[in-house]
């Protein structure tokens, strides 16, 4: 590799060193803290050696929504592959409790830290016969390692956004150099496609397979959790429920501009309003109090908490998509301010009409999908997301069509899980 790859290994190395080892040394560290240091290390445990015609393949998922695309993935690689392991690891902790719960049988682990010392010490006890990234995950150092030891490397449901390709372009010699040691890409779209051969992928190693998302969405609205939430949230039926998802900053102050616009017509409406980064929970009760309006947190109501007030606010990881199933409408966060939008598609598995804003970069494919059905609806601030809203609202047999049409779109994709792990399989052919 160049002279980029060793400047970034190098300082990898520094900081992993720098920050791991004074904390090993620290003795007040509790033992489940010192397991986790230890796999951001690469020591994961090691695993029993598995005969040769039993492909070990380690999926990589940073976090939720890769470890639920993982989950897609999983079914369709024991079908494909009898008697092939799966291993799983993550970047973030919220990912790592999900993937526990959905790969219960599976090893789940840290991924270990983007350094030749950690990822070698993980490939070395892994042993991978094949080295699954998914999505966005283009870890320099892990890849290069892995292809030096022999092992396949695949990305796959493979995105590059808009936002993101500048960044990449601007250090093209350096990923053209890591791309070339990747096996396969296995790419969501014909825009993803190009933007990872601009990058430097060898074109001929690129494929086109749809959003493995798709899959775990259509089968995970189980009517079961809509009847939970409506419990815990004490809502009526006929009650009307907005539920504002994955919001960012400069964002909320509109979606509370919609929903008071809204509650002037139905005035007994109830806002569940889902930040995107629970950390900003506090300056979102800040705002809510400035406007003189009641809310209740989730985990109040978690604790038992009877629900009386108009407003509750998400503040833990892993509810927003059983919570998508009673919103009566549904909006989709870092969509009116420039930071590329959430998956609409969520709300969409539960038959939801579906309102965004004008940016919606990084998932425009999804936002294409639910408007070729008249199923999603573009607003430009609050003052339009509420005179859109209350329009539909006024029209219960329109706002149940558009629903109805958006989980019909949604079933169209299913399939791309399958194509992903075909892709999967073929290189553990060539093992």
């Amino acid at each position: 590799m160049g002279m980029l790859y060793r400047a970034y290994t190098a300082l990898g190395s520094g900081i992993l060193f720098s920050c791991l080892g004074p904390l090993w040394a620290y003795t007040k560290i509790s033992g489940r803290r010192r397991r986790d240091l230890r796999e951001r290390a690469g020591l994961v445990p090691r695993l029993i050696p598995m005969s040769s015609d039993s492909p070990r393949i380690w999926l990589h998922a940073a976090s939720l929504g890769e470890v639920r695309v993982a989950a897609g993935l999983k079914q369709h690689l024991q079908d494909l592959l009898p008697g092939c392991s799966i291993i799983v690891s993550t970047t973030t902790g919220h990912g790592r409790n999900l993937a526990a719960n959905l790969f219960h049988d599976h090893p789940v682990f840290y991924a270990p830290v983007d350094t030749p010392f950690s990822v070698r010490n993980g490939l070395s006890r892994i042993k991978p016969d094949i080295m699954v990234f998914l999505e966005t995950e283009i870890w320099p150092a892990w890849i290069t390692e892995a292809r030096r030891m022999g092992v396949k490397v695949a990305i796959v449901n493979g995105r590059i956004s808009s936002r993101s390709i500048k960044r990449y372009l601007a250090l093209k010699p350096f990923f053209r150099d890591v791309l070339k040691n990747v096996d396969v890409f296995s790419m969501i779209h014909q825009d993803d496609a190009e933007r990872i051969i601009r990058m430097g992928a060898d074109p001929l190693r690129v494929r086109i397979n749809g959003n493995a998302k798709y899959e775990l969405l259509a089968v995970g609205t189980d009517p079961s959790l809509e009847t939970e939430a409506r419990r815990l949230l004490n809502l009526d039926p006929a009650q009307v429920v907005l539920v504002a998802g994955s919001t960012r900053r400069g964002e909320e102050e509109m979606v509370l501009d919609a929903y008071e616009r809204i509650s002037n017509r139905f005035p007994e409406t109830v806002l569940i309003l889902a930040p995107r980064h629970i950390v900003r929970t506090g300056d979102i009760e800040a705002i809510l109090r400035s406007r003189s309006i009641r809310y209740l947190l989730w985990t109040d109501l978690c604790a038992g908490a009877r629900r009386v007030e108009p407003v509750v606010v998400l503040n833990t990881f892993g509810e927003l998509l059983k919570l998508y199933s009673v919103g009566t409408i549904v909006f989709c966060g870092a969509s009116l301010v420039p930071l590329g939008g959430q998956n609409p598609l969520e709300p969409a598995a539960w038959g939801k009409a579906v309102f965004y804003g004008p940016f919606m970069e990084d998932f425009l494919d999804a936002k294409a999908l639910l408007e070729s059905v008249d199923a999603g609806i573009e607003v430009a601030n609050g003052k339009d997301f509420a005179e859109k809203a209350v329009a539909l609202l006024s029209d219960p047999e329109a706002l149940k069509s558009k629903g109805k049409r958006a989980r019909q779109a949604l079933m169209t994709k299913i399939g791309a899980a399958e194509r992903h792990a075909r892709v999967i399989a073929e290189l553990a052919a060539k093992q």
